[in-house]
């Protein structure tokens, strides 16, 4: 009798995992759907509102006008071009912020007392404008790709080597002691508890950089560039081609989209593969 109690238990239980996987997999499909369709109808609504005049289409374009001019430049081969342009300074600036920010991050919790002597002027560049700074680096390293990449990094590493540093002094004391106890050095420390433990913090910092790289990059170019999607959309507003404008803007979403996408993959990929070895 016991071991068909348990059977049955047990045989109860798994179901209840299957229709709880089950229930769960129905709302990820209505939540996907449910975006797609609020993508659709936005759409429509857009194209309706500007063909009936309800909105002037000579401002707000319309879907129809973004994929005309979308065409147009794929048939006049400047789209590829403005697109790997606004991509390859945005990477660029990535990297760069990545492993500046990485690097800075560590040398300052190596070194505190030099970080309490820069903690003002990191707290001051962080919160400064960088609109404001950029036509200063156009003027100091001329109109150029290496400007506006600058331009794209001083928008996040400040606040990327402020965050990094936070979470280096957030580690268990108790994990460096015993490094220490057993003869390890600082890049036993470095390599053994400060970088694994702060991966999480890592992944998430990337997410935003990656965000105001683009937005740096989108800065940059509309100040100090002959290419690219800023470029775009600031000649567009100056001639009054509100659809170039439109179209930039859009293709820029998608980007963001993308790039954001691969950050969040990175995320699963090393989740799975922690929890697969732990």
């Amino acid at each position: 009798m016991t071991r068909t109690s348990d059977r049955q238990i047990h045989s109860t239980q798994i179901l209840r995992q299957k229709q709880f996987i089950r229930n769960e997999n129905r709302k990820i499909r209505l939540l996907y759907l449910l975006r797609v369709f609020l993508f659709l109808f936005f759409l429509a609504l857009w194209e309706f509102t500007a063909s009936r005049g309800i909105l002037n289409p000579f401002i707000f374009s319309s879907p129809s006008r973004v994929c005309e001019t979308i065409g147009q430049w794929h048939s006049q081969n400047v789209l590829a071009v403005h697109i790997g342009s606004t991509m390859q300074e945005t990477v660029i600036s990535f990297l760069i912020v990545t492993v500046l920010g990485i690097a800075s991050a560590i040398f300052l919790w190596r070194f505190p007392f030099i970080y309490r002597v820069l903690e003002p002027y990191f707290i001051l560049f962080n919160s400064l404008p960088k609109s404001a700074l950029a036509p200063l680096l156009i003027v100091w390293l001329g109109n150029q790709p290496r400007t506006i990449i600058l331009v794209a990094v001083s928008l996040a590493i400040f606040s990327s080597i402020l965050t990094l540093y936070n979470a280096f002094l957030q580690i268990d004391p108790d994990k460096i002691k015993l490094i220490r106890s057993l003869n390890g050095t600082r890049i036993h420390i470095v390599q053994k508890v400060l970088l694994p433990a702060c991966i999480p913090v890592f992944i998430s910092n990337m997410k935003v950089n990656i965000g105001l790289c683009l937005v740096g990059v989108i800065i940059g170019e509309f100040l100090a560039a002959r290419e690219g999607l800023g470029y775009l959309i600031i000649y567009g507003s100056q001639v009054f081609k509100m659809d170039w404008v439109v179209a930039a803007i859009l293709i820029l979403c998608v980007i963001a989209i993308f790039l954001y996408a691969i950050i969040t993959l990175t995320e699963k990929l090393y989740t799975g593969y922690y929890l697969k070895n732990k």
